[in-house]
């Protein structure tokens, strides 16, 4: 059965990775802008957010071709902020997917217009999608909310704000539930919305999402502390160097992992009224164990 899902999941990853090829190709290019956005977004990477949009439209009874724009523009979002975050401003880190960052590369101002790029292309892409306008106009609400001040950004923010000093746990869950967990929310928002789904089925993907998020950001954190620069393709122990809190130093190596299988025990039980949950729960529970 998993070998089955993970040959489901490469055949997403490459679906994915052919669509994003394709974003800027036949566009117009101004000096090195392009080539910047396409260095970062099409540098590899687990693609978990796009992958979670076109599976969970399969599972709301959708096409998941039909999703495929949407799950492009959760990727270009990802990208961006990936790219800001490890400016000198913000994390100064030298090392993305195994590659020197962005901003190494082609400086700082050119990767700060390739994310400024990369944003607002997405919304741009979500307007490709071949589907009802209301559910267009409910994924460009739904994508801006979760990405904006409400979501990703303000996650951010409080995550630059508590370097330096200690942070609770439930400053932590704040945190990280808008930073990282509001895109993962969206990303399987969007696939729900592509495939016409109820609300009562928004509902349940969402609890999913946001039990898989918070439950990806503490191995996150983990992974931080356990892994190398050549199994994350990115610094280890960045967190400590920029004096940053983290769910190990609230909780402990041991006290992550029990928190790992409780969130990942709730998304499972999340997803469970569904036909057919069989991928979700195996991906909730592969996330929970990765080690890169």
């Amino acid at each position: 059965m998993e070998k089955d899902f993970t040959v489901q999941m490469k055949r997403d990853q490459e679906l994915i990775e052919r669509a994003l090829s394709e974003v800027f190709r036949d566009g117009e290019r101004y000096a090195d802008l392009q080539e910047a956005m396409e260095y970062s977004l099409l540098a590899g990477g687990k693609r978990i957010r796009p992958v979670l949009t076109l599976e969970t439209c399969r599972l709301c009874g959708g096409e998941p071709a039909q999703a495929l724009p949407f799950a492009c523009a959760v990727e270009m979002i990802h990208t961006y902020s990936l790219i800001h975050d490890d400016l000198p401003a913000m994390d100064d880190d030298q090392l993305r997917r195994g590659r020197p960052t962005n901003h190494v590369v082609y400086g700082e101002a050119t990767a700060i217009l390739a994310g400024d790029g990369l944003l607002t292309a997405a919304f741009e892409e979500l307007t490709r999608a071949e589907l009802p306008a209301d559910r267009v106009v409910e994924a460009v609400a739904c994508l801006s909310r979760c990405a904006g001040p409400a979501g990703m950004v303000g996650g951010q923010a409080l995550d630059m704000a508590g370097e330096g000093r200690g942070m609770t746990r439930s400053e932590l869950e704040q945190l990280q539930s808008l930073k990282t967990g509001a895109l993962i929310s969206a990303a399987a928002q969007l696939g729900c919305i592509a495939a016409g789904g109820s609300r009562e089925d928004r509902d349940r993907v969402r609890a999913y999402a946001q039990a898989l998020g918070r439950a990806f950001q503490v191995r996150d954190d983990m992974l931080d502390v356990i892994s190398s620069d050549q199994e994350l393709g990115k610094p280890v122990g960045s967190d400590q160097a920029n004096e940053k809190s983290t769910f190990v130093t609230a909780l402990g190596l041991e006290g992550c992992q029990r928190l790992v299988d409780e969130l990942t025990g709730r998304a499972v039980k999340a997803i469970e009224g569904f036909e057919q949950p069989d991928f979700h729960i195996w991906l909730a529970e592969s996330l929970a164990k990765r080690m890169k």
